[in-house]
């Protein structure tokens, strides 16, 4: 064999080696979720004390995680909070399985969205992932109802506000036309007198809320989980 001719073979089998890795990789992602630990923390809990069927179910991102006083806001509803934070609607879909449809709720309230503009999707992007978040739920629980908490001001994003309202607007659209779905508007009791976010709404970080902010959306979503409220928006 000419060296010429033994080079050029061991080219060819390189590059067979290398497509065969990129193929495996595109098949079987290397990566597990980032959110995969706080996922299986809720299985390992739910092992010692399960949600029962039919309750109300929190998820999305950090403002619901953060939710700390859910259970004594809403008195005698059966809430539960399985929200993980820094996640996008696309990372609910993802785990939707394990952290939606394995409980069985009656109703599910998501906030998420907001992370998803944050990090430079659009609001159709947004829009997309709702309804394939909805239509994934519907599937398998085709009576829950869901409560979409719109992405709401915060003084950190507020340079975002204009796509978090088209994203809003979008959402809304798409609530208006469906069964059994709700919107409930963080916006009009986010925003003071001179048409800034209240900073007493939020923490230190300017971006989660406060003990009053969280009054603020039990005040807001008392209405939709209890039955009152009936309107799709």
């Amino acid at each position: 064999m000419t060296q010429s001719t033994f080079c050029f073979r061991v080219a060819i089998a390189a590059q067979l080696i290398l497509s065969t890795c990129v193929g495996s990789a595109s098949a079987e992602p290397l990566t597990v979720n980032r959110f995969e630990k706080e996922i299986a923390a809720y299985e390992a809990a739910d092992k010692i004390q399960p949600p029962a069927p039919g309750g109300i179910l929190f998820t999305g991102a950090s403002s619901i995680r953060l939710w700390k006083t859910l259970e004594q806001d809403f008195p005698g509803l059966p809430v539960f909070n399985r929200g993980f934070g820094g996640s996008q609607l696309s990372d609910s879909i993802y785990f939707i399985d394990r952290i939606t449809l394995r409980y069985r709720p009656k109703m599910i309230v998501i906030q998420a969205g907001g992370n998803d503009l944050n990090v430079g999707k659009s609001p159709e992007d947004v829009l997309a992932d709702f309804r394939t978040y909805v239509e994934k739920t519907r599937a398998a629980l085709p009576d829950v109802k869901i409560i979409f908490l719109n992405i709401g001001p915060s003084p950190k994003r507020w340079e975002q506000r204009e796509k978090q309202k088209q994203a809003n607007r979008l959402v809304l659209e798409y609530i208006n036309k469906g069964v059994s779905l709700y919107y409930a508007d963080l916006w009009p009791d986010s925003i003071g007198p001179d048409g800034l976010p209240t900073p007493e709404l939020y923490v230190e970080d300017q971006l989660h809320p406060s003990p009053a902010g969280f009054v603020m959306r039990t005040a807001l979503l008392r209405p939709f989980l209890s039955g009152e409220k009936t309107t799709q928006n």
